[in-house]
């Protein structure tokens, strides 16, 4: 499942909620400018902006989850199962397996509206990694601290929408999702007038009241308006530690405890693997994991960014707890 977010105090914040079944052996993982970036159908690209994020773990090719280019650009790969609709090679336009589109995107944009001419002549064609990691259905947002689009790949073709929430789900497709919240504009974070009857005098009776009929279960759709009342109406100062606190908070209103999203025998469910949040004007990783609420930081600006080598830290997955006493 997934979900992903923008938010901005001082600094623009990018992250999401990565929710599977299973673990790959994920890690924060930097490309330098000077690491090769090999395509399938298209040219090498030598030289690049660098970005870092989340990889599989997989030393072969940088897989990445969701990541973040010095320039500020992030790009993040959410399930978007049975509506992805990958194509044949076509050369008359710019092949990219999906697998690729997040380096495709962040070796070479600055921002939304570079990508967005880049995606213009996109096609994203059905080549998948190997034979043991087959295609991942995904959809795509993108974001700078100005703007999010949203990308899929559907029977119709390429569908690039504005997204004006800056938060991203899974099924159904974007604009569906989108229209869903008219369904929701009665929510507030305020105590709701009495518009029920003037002849009753109903009590207000708990704060919080604003948000009766906000979805809480765990579904695409229900976590979409969620993740997007939450985000919309979320404060912070411009502190960078409240800013960070304030984006987990945003996404731990739509995490997944184990044992509420099954998916087989024995044992298995969905859970909220990593949550992360990027200061994209910094640089700045910030991650949590499932086992390990401390938030943990990797800042890509530390290392040699003119490497040719990947730079990879492995996820902090066991809990630490500070004793006072």
């Amino acid at each position: 499942m997934c979900t992903a977010a923008n938010y901005i105090s001082k600094d623009h914040y990018f992250g999401r909620n990565f929710d599977y079944e299973l673990s790959y052996n994920e890690k924060i993982t930097i490309t330098p400018r000077n690491y090769p970036l090999e395509f399938r159908v298209e040219d090498t690209i030598d030289n690049h902006y660098a970005f870092i994020g989340v990889t599989a773990g997989i030393e072969t090719y940088p897989l990445y989850y969701d990541a973040t280019n010095e320039k500020g650009l992030s790009v993040a790969g959410l399930n978007f199962s049975e509506f992805a609709d990958y194509k044949e090679v076509d050369n008359e336009k710019t092949n990219v397996a999906s697998f690729e589109f997040i380096p495709w995107i962040l070796s070479q944009c600055s921002n939304v509206k570079e990508a967005r001419k880049l995606l213009d002549n996109l096609n994203i064609v059905n080549i998948q990694f190997s034979d043991e990691l087959p295609n991942s259905s995904l959809h795509w947002i993108i974001s700078d601290r100005n703007e999010s689009i949203t990308v899929e790949t559907v029977k119709e073709g390429l569908k690039v929408y504005d997204n004006p929430v800056g938060v991203l789900t899974n099924n159904p497709p974007f604009d569906k999702q989108l229209f869903n919240l008219n369904n929701y504009r009665y929510l507030s974070s305020k105590t709701p007038d009495n518009t029920f009857s003037t002849e009753l005098d109903l009590m207000p009776y708990s704060r919080g009241m604003g948000g009766l009929g906000l979805p809480g279960d765990l579904s695409s759709m229900s976590r979409f308006v969620k993740a997007s009342f939450t985000k919309m109406n979320s404060l912070s100062s411009e502190d960078e530690l409240e800013s960070v606190s304030q984006f987990f908070h945003i996404l731990g209103s739509v995490e997944q405890q184990r044992g509420l999203a099954f998916i087989s025998e024995p044992d298995k469910y969905e859970i909220t693997i990593y949550s992360s949040c990027v200061n994209t004007d910094k640089g700045i990783y910030y991650y949590k994991t499932y086992e390990n609420s401390q938030i943990n930081a990797v800042n890509m600006n530390n290392e040699d960014l003119n490497s040719d080598t990947l730079i990879s830290y492995p996820l902090i997955n066991k809990q630490n707890v500070n004793y006072q006493n």
